[in-house]
């Protein structure tokens, strides 16, 4: 999958709706996500962000009784047609996840290493040069460079969220999705990512899911609004959060709910 123009679709979601089990998720969401913007997807909790987005990498559907109707359109090609491959789709639409997850016994080196190893893709002749791109990308090179053998674990909370990121950049994604990557961290560590948010839009399509009204104004281009499972709104973040077109998602972003 090649880049595309700047701005131009990356993600065409057309009438989606997800379910667990009985449980109706997901209700009828259309939405255009380009290329090269940060995206930002919020919402009252259980409003189905995250499920919004775990379905656009075909994550959803590894829960036990989960089912998803609709189409989702990635470079013009629907993701959920019997001949695509979840686990190549996965390598094109990376996650980081809430909590930073690197392997903590693993090296750091190895950490980055990981994703192409399980996926039959490491080149061992080219893997320094993977290992310090993906970190000089997640702007992580300069603090571990002289420490690369050292396990994942031992870095401090924002610093294994970059190394998360580093592990998602190594396997060449096109777009990244990231369910509330800072909730965790400190806001030193948090205002690290939202630099590299704005540095790594430049050559992804980024989609984020975030509980704080003040990051999703500070990083994103677009922003979505959900409630209840419905997409209420969405548009260019500085509309959304100056002059909204739906009350209720006025209300939400004035903290009247939520």
């Amino acid at each position: 999958m090649l880049k595309n123009p700047e701005n131009s679709p990356r993600f065409v979601v057309t009438q989606l709706n997800a379910w667990f089990s009985a449980h109706h998720v997901l209700r009828s969401v259309d939405m255009l996500i380009r290329d090269r913007e940060v995206t930002a997807i919020i919402g009252p909790s259980g409003c189905g962000k995250s499920t919004f987005i775990r379905c656009l990498n075909r994550m959803h559907e590894l829960v036990p009784g989960a089912k998803v109707a609709g189409s989702i359109q990635l470079d013009g090609e629907d993701i959920y047609q019997s001949d695509v491959d979840p686990v190549l789709l996965r390598r094109h639409v990376g996650m980081v996840f809430q909590k930073p997850n690197p392997f903590p016994t693993m090296t750091i080196r190895e950490n980055v290493l990981s994703g192409l190893r399980l996926t039959g893709r490491l080149d061992r002749s080219t893997a320094n040069s993977v290992v310090e791109s993906a970190l000089r990308r997640a702007a992580l090179w300069d603090e571990v460079k002289d420490t690369l053998d050292k396990p994942g674990g031992s870095l401090s909370g924002g610093q294994q969220q970059r190394l998360c990121i580093a592990r998602t950049l190594a396997v060449d994604p096109s777009v990244i999705l990231m369910d509330e990557p800072c909730s965790a961290l400190d806001p030193v560590a948090t205002a690290r990512i939202e630099d590299l948010l704005h540095t790594l839009k430049a050559s992804y399509s980024i989609v984020i899911v975030t509980h704080s009204m003040q990051q999703a104004s500070r990083v994103s281009d677009r922003t979505g609004f959900f409630l209840s499972g419905e997409l209420i709104e969405f548009g260019d973040t500085d509309r959304i959060f100056t002059a909204p077109t739906d009350r209720r998602t006025e209300d939400y972003i004035t903290g009247k709910f939520g």
